[in-house]
Order: C-alpha cells, then sequence, then structure tokens
C-alpha cells in the first residue's frame, strides 16, 4: 500500500508539472529543481521525462529553471576538487545542427599543450553524430571518476576528461530519452554549467544568442573568468565562417576572423565524418598538424579564445600564435597521447 501511495504521488507531482507547462507558465527555481532531482533519481517514467523535455524544446527556458535545474545536477553531481590545477573548461552546448567536426575537443588539447591545464566535461552526441566522449572512446581513452587518475592526467598531460554520465545520475538516467528524442534538450545547456571540477575559467559556446544572455548572466553572478561565445551564423564555436559574438567579465563584442589574423571560411570546409571512424581520422589528422588550412585554422581560432578566457592580458593574436605553436611543435599531440596511455 505505501508502495502504491508513493508511485500515486510521484504520477501525480509530474501530471502537475506538466499541465502547469502545457497552459505556458514557468517553473519557479525551486520547481525545477525538484523535477530535475526527480529525474536523476529515477522517479519519472521514460514517458514523463520525454514530454517534460519537449516542452523546453518548444519554448525558451526562463533564468529561475535553468539556475534551478543546474542547483539540482550540482546537488547530486560527484564533486572533484581539481583547484590546485586552475584548469579551464572548454565546451560547446552543443544542438547547433551544424555537424562540424570535433572543433571543441582538439582545441582542449591544444591549449593543454599551450600551458593551460584543461578540466573537459563531456558526454556522447545526442543532437550529433560524433560528441567528445564518442570520439576520445574511440581513440582509446577509458573513462574513470577516479580522482587519483584524474589528477594524474591533469598533472602529467595537462588535461583531463570527464565523461558527464558517471558524475551525475541525470545524465546518466535520462541518456536512453535524449538518444530516442535525437534533438537538443535543456540538457544541452546544462553540460558546461555543471562541470564536476567548478572551474574557475570557462569557455562555452552556445548555438543562440538568446542563449548567449542567459548564460553571461547566470556567469556575472559567480567569480569566474568566462568566456561566452556564438557565431551569429549559428554555430556554437568560432566558425570562421563570419563574425562571432563574445562576452566575458570584461567586454562584449562582435569580432571577425580577421581581427585572429586568420582567414573566413566556408561551411562545407569544416564538416565531419559520416561516421566514428571518419570523425576520429580527421581528429589525428588535425592533432599531427596534417589537417586542411581550414581545420587548422578553426581548431586554432578556439583555442585562441580559450586561452585569451584563461588569460585576458593577451590579445587575440598573439593567443592565435600561442595555439599555433602548440600543434606545430606536436605538444598538442604528447598531451593527448599522455592522458590516453
Amino acid at each position: 500500500m505505501d508502495g502504491y501511495k508513493i508511485d500515486f504521488f510521484r504520477f501525480r507531482y509530474m501530471k502537475n508539472i506538466l499541465n502547469n507547462l502545457f497552459e505556458y507558465k514557468t517553473l519557479t527555481k525551486n520547481q525545477a529543481k525538484e523535477a530535475l532531482i526527480g529525474i536523476s533519481t529515477a522517479q519519472f517514467t521514460n514517458s514523463e521525462i520525454a514530454s517534460f523535455l519537449t516542452i523546453y524544446a518548444m519554448r525558451s527556458i526562463t533564468v529561475e529553471e535553468l539556475e534551478g535545474f543546474r542547483e539540482g545536477m550540482l546537488e547530486l553531481c560527484l564533486k572533484m576538487d581539481l583547484s590546485a590545477y586552475d584548469p579551464i573548461d572548454v565546451c560547446g552546448t552543443g544542438g547547433d545542427g551544424k555537424d562540424t567536426f570535433n572543433i571543441s575537443t582538439l582545441s582542449c588539447f591544444i591549449v593543454a599543450g599551450a600551458g593551460q591545464r584543461v578540466a573537459k566535461h563531456g558526454n556522447h552526441g545526442v543532437s550529433s553524430m560524433c560528441g567528445s566522449s564518442t570520439v576520445l572512446e574511440y581513440l582509446g581513452m577509458k573513462f574513470t571518476n577516479d580522482k587519483s587518475s584524474l589528477e594524474r592526467n591533469i598533472e602529467e598531460a595537462g588535461v583531463c576528461f570527464l565523461h558527464a554520465p558517471l558524475f551525475h545520475p541525470a545524465m546518466k538516467n535520462v541518456a536512453p530519452v535524449r538518444k530516442e528524442l535525437g534533438v537538443k534538450t535543456f540538457f544541452n545547456m546544462l553540460g558546461p554549467m555543471v562541470n564536476p571540477v567548478s572551474p574557475k575559467k570557462q569557455l562555452v559556446g552556445v548555438y543562440s544568442l538568446e542563449l548567449a544572455r542567459l548564460f553571461a548572466y547566470l556567469y556575472q553572478q559567480t567569480d569566474k573568468e568566462f568566456l561566452v561565445l556564438h557565431a551569429l551564423d549559428g554555430y556554437d564555436e568560432i566558425s570562421l565562417t563570419g563574425a562571432f559574438k563574445i562576452i566575458t567579465p570584461h567586454t562584449e563584442q562582435v569580432l571577425t576572423p580577421e581581427d585572429l589574423g586568420l582567414s573566413q571560411l566556408n561551411k562545407a570546409q569544416l564538416s565531419g565524418g559520416k561516421t566514428v571512424e571518419e570523425s576520429a581520422k580527421i581528429f589525428m589528422n588535425v592533432l599531427n598538424d596534417a589537417g586542411t588550412d581550414a581545420q587548422k585554422q578553426v581548431v586554432l581560432a578556439n583555442a585562441a579564445m580559450a586561452l585569451f578566457c584563461a588569460n585576458p592580458k593577451l590579445d587575440y593574436k598573439e593567443a592565435v600564435s600561442m595555439a599555433r605553436e602548440s600543434l606545430e611543435s606536436k605538444r598538442a599531440l604528447q598531451c593527448f597521447k599522455k592522458v590516453i596511455a
């Protein structure tokens, strides 16, 4: 009987939440947090979760809702203290539908090769074919949430990788539903905000200007050295296909490829592989400085912006030069080899 009462309460709770959302109402911060904790602790069915996620694919999320979801994720998260290494996280929300190669993941190794340690938070692709976890796992990375292993990676290789489902119950429980839906959800937005390391430096690329402003507002309430970027033609990273916007604690600017001393590219030059094997081949070609000139430039641009985020005293072209040296000297490749070993 008690089990029935608990199940009935759960059923009524989610039903009430969904009915409110169907009537175009929004959740309070606390309601959003409770809903996320319910998802994380397997209190709702896959159908209920799918309905919940779909609503946020159809309308904008509010600041209160995003704050609540973030707090729920962090409350249940397996946290890792790597503050002694002062790392940066470099990631995008995904969900831009552009199917580029793994630009931000490659950028992490270039940043590490330039001397800035990286704690990269990532996952398998949901709205894209090949996410950061997918390509790294294919190339031999063994995911772990063991602190000593992560410390060894960041100390010896300058970079460690935190596979989201190992640290977030919500990511694990919702993964089958997200995979079946195959579209971006608010979990795309949450990924960069819930790194278990809580790094004090954060570069995040987002797929819309609206989301850029939302992220900037939330990060401004923290002590992070952050940089939010959005390519004005819809990419969640610097694509060099046109102008892009950056927002930091100190400035808000629209930049062009020329501002970085780089060339403008076209969309076709950024295409990812059609299979994981093809994506991995592109990945290793770029790390070996054997990719196309376009692939090299776009990775350097994103790595340079991460270096600028970590050290705002750099000018953009100086940051590009540091990134180029890391790649061409093979230091970035050595960082990758050490973390895979």
